[in-house]
């Protein structure tokens, strides 16, 4: 699960896609606020910026290195936000 500011969303689809990350599933306007200095996203004329979300399953090799491309993007403009959180899938259909 990728949450993101909606600036990141074009560059963090494209990483998917130079890892050969196909499937995902992208929501838009997303609200909330980071839980330590994340500033509130909240689409008001107070908080204007909103988030995206996009949820994608990453075969296990993969992992490590969608994460590290993810941080670079981070640090890169840290004050817009975007966090990624790895989950365990055991099955699908």
């Amino acid at each position: 699960m990728i949450m993101l500011d909606q600036a990141h969303y074009e560059q963090v689809v494209e990483e998917l896609g130079s890892l050969n990350i196909r499937g995902f599933t992208s929501w838009k306007e997303v609200y909330g606020r980071g839980s330590k200095d994340g500033i509130p996203h909240y689409g008001t004329h107070a908080w204007p910026s909103v988030n995206n979300a996009i949820l994608t399953m990453v075969e296990d090799d993969r992992v490590q290195l969608l994460l590290k491309r993810l941080r670079e993007i981070d640090e890169e403009s840290a004050n817009l936000g975007l966090r990624a959180f790895v989950w365990n899938v055991e099955d699908m259909i």
